[in-house]
């Protein structure tokens, strides 16, 4: 079962990503499961320049292809900024509870996930696409661009 000792960021990414926590808490009444989970991420995260990101690595605007553990279900998901979202087409939200899980795991891993009603494993069977390792590291847009 993966951990948060294993995620790594982007400095790019940890950069956006520290920013949007900023933007959310300065605006929230009182601290959230989403910004406390966020938070976490920001305050274990190894960070990495973009070259150096493995290729296996969950990064923000990352294609990934998940596996339900209980029911074997497979889908694709991208993880992206909270204003990119289109659940239609599989965008998901980095702050999302299966965002917030892939962001900065590798591919193999293992990952839980809070559901109503108990937890939901899902495990990373591949990076389809991940920024970085297209060259791309400045695709992810920020926050403040939507």
């Amino acid at each position: 079962m993966s951990t948060l000792d294993n995620i790594v960021l982007t400095q790019n990414d940890y950069i956006r990503l520290k920013r949007l926590y900023a933007d959310l808490s300065g605006a929230a009444q009182s601290p959230s499961s989403t910004l406390t989970g966020l938070e976490e991420v920001l305050d274990v995260a190894r960070i990495v320049h973009s070259d150096e990101i493995p290729p296996n690595v969950v990064t923000m605007n990352s294609r990934v292809l998940i596996e339900d553990v209980r029911n074997r279900a497979q889908e694709s998901v991208t993880v992206v900024y909270p204003a990119k979202t289109d659940v239609a087409n599989r965008h998901i939200s980095v702050l999302s509870p299966v965002g917030m899980a892939l962001l900065g795991e590798a591919e193999g891993a293992q990952v839980e996930l809070p559901v109503p009603h108990g937890t939901r494993r899902i495990r990373i069977l591949n990076v389809l696409y991940q920024p970085e390792a297209e060259g791309e590291s400045d695709l992810s847009s920020s926050p403040a661009e939507g």
